[in-house]
């Protein structure tokens, strides 16, 4: 959980950090560009996920060299696809943010700040490969130290490039944006000296090599990970759309939305470390063959996401005209958020039970229904019930987020319907046998 809450918290630091020492103009430049290249971002990020279920099977198996092997497919594989969406935001995203009938004062400050943000996207991805193969393996915490670390290197780097301290002149946003890069670079680095030295991975290691690349492993990854990729996409893509949405309200709109989303986010990325232990635990019992074990691990993740995201929407109900202080301190962003933390807190449980459905899937491999699934939920439902009520029924910022709660509901019954059949399934094949 807190792995995962890493990757969010270094967009939350930014935010917080610009809100106060840049302004409203500066954030919701952060809000643009961090809505466009969180969709880059997930697309390499759910490649690389497509090791983890490999990589927890293989294990299950006592199959050392066969892991070894799709690790060293996976290190050549994400830097290839980082190097692609690099591309992909240099020359699209670059671009595309003129014509998303943004302020054209948001735009101009946020072009810098994207490109700086698109070059971290290459670390990011070499950090995953390795985090994803030890993660599959069940090595959690090393990853976990390297986030918490690197989120503080990151904050303070961001306070001395945004202010401008120790004599280095004040960069505004574009600050933030190198200390991201700088912070991604040595977590990339960390984490790869961590794999290579520690004792706990000498047997899979003792197998590795470059020059095992070959594009049937690299196949079996991209097969899990693309339609992951498509399913991070059609979510994030679909709050992304709406942050531009927001942003045809006005700046205001676009900052309040960019609060609020940082705090759902933080409790979704929890949510997220949830739906990867339950991924690693399917996926390794799955393995085995011990199928009374997996859907006792499946069962277990449902009920401690139930818990966990009660938990976070108490906190966003009540605390609603609190927390928005911690990112700005203009009063009218302040009052907007805390009228959408009031709807964030009534879709915290369909958001959990939502992303540990796709966890479990992933873990039993199915994932190319629950991707349609996904898309149906928040492009079908979601972003139309978003636009219908927010743009055309004039009822703002909150009509978004009602569509984007009814998109979340919609995926998250149908994923638990999913679920039930497959489960209802391994359980009809264990009763013939």
């Amino acid at each position: 959980m807190i792995s995962q809450l890493g990757h969010t918290l270094v967009h939350t630091a930014d935010s917080i950090i610009v809100g106060h020492f840049a302004g409203t103009i500066p954030l919701a430049a952060v809000s643009l560009v961090n809505s466009v290249f969180m969709i880059v971002m997930v697309i390499g990020l759910g490649i690389a996920f497509g090791l983890t279920p490999l990589i927890a099977q293989e294990n299950g198996r006592r199959n050392y060299a066969r892991c070894a092997h799709l690790f060293s497919n996976s290190i050549f594989l994400n830097i290839l696809t980082g190097v692609v969406l690099f591309i992909a935001v240099y020359f699209g995203s670059m671009a595309l943010v003129d014509h998303l009938d943004q302020d054209p004062a948001v735009v101009e400050t946020a072009k810098p700040y994207l490109f700086i943000l698109s070059l971290s996207i290459i670390p990011i991805m070499i950090f995953s490969a390795f985090k994803q193969f030890a993660e599959g393996l069940g090595f959690t915490k090393q990853a976990m130290r390297i986030t918490i670390w690197g989120n503080v290197v990151n904050i303070i780097l961001a306070i001395i490039f945004v202010k401008g301290m120790f004599g280095i002149e004040p960069m505004g946003v574009r600050g933030v944006g190198y200390a991201t890069l700088i912070d991604r670079c040595a977590m990339a680095a960390v984490m790869g000296i961590y794999i290579f030295r520690s004792k706990d991975f000498k047997r899979y290691i003792e197998h590795f090599s470059l020059n095992r690349i070959d594009l049937p492993s690299s196949f079996a990854i991209l097969k899990i990970g693309s339609p992951v990729a498509m399913q991070y996409v059609f979510e994030i893509g679909a709050f992304a759309a709406a942050a531009i949405l927001a942003g045809v309200l006005g700046a205001t709109e676009q900052a309040s939305h960019q609060v609020a989303i940082n705090l759902a986010s933080i409790t979704f990325m929890m949510a997220s470390g949830i739906a990867s232990a339950a991924t690693i635990q399917v996926g390794n019992a799955f393995g085995k063959k011990n199928f009374p074990r997996m859907l006792k691990f499946a069962n277990a993740s449902y009920h401690v996401i139930l818990i966990f995201m009660s938990f976070a929407a108490l906190i966003f109900a009540v605390f609603n005209q609190y927390l928005p202080w911690i990112f700005t301190s203009d009063g009218v962003v302040i009052s907007m958020a805390a009228q959408l933390l009031i709807i964030a807190g009534l879709f915290q449980l369909f958001d959990g039970t939502q992303v540990v459905g796709l966890g479990i899937l992933r873990g039993m491999t199915d994932v190319n229904k629950p991707t349609f699934i996904v898309f149906i939920a928040y492009w079908i439902v979601g972003l139309p019930i978003s636009y219908l009520l927010g743009i055309h029924l004039n009822m703002g910022l909150e009509g978004i987020w009602y569509g984007l709660t009814f998109g979340l509901m919609t995926s998250s019954l149908l994923l638990f319907i999913r679920y039930k059949y497959k489960s209802k399934s391994i359980t009809l094949s264990l009763t013939k046998q």
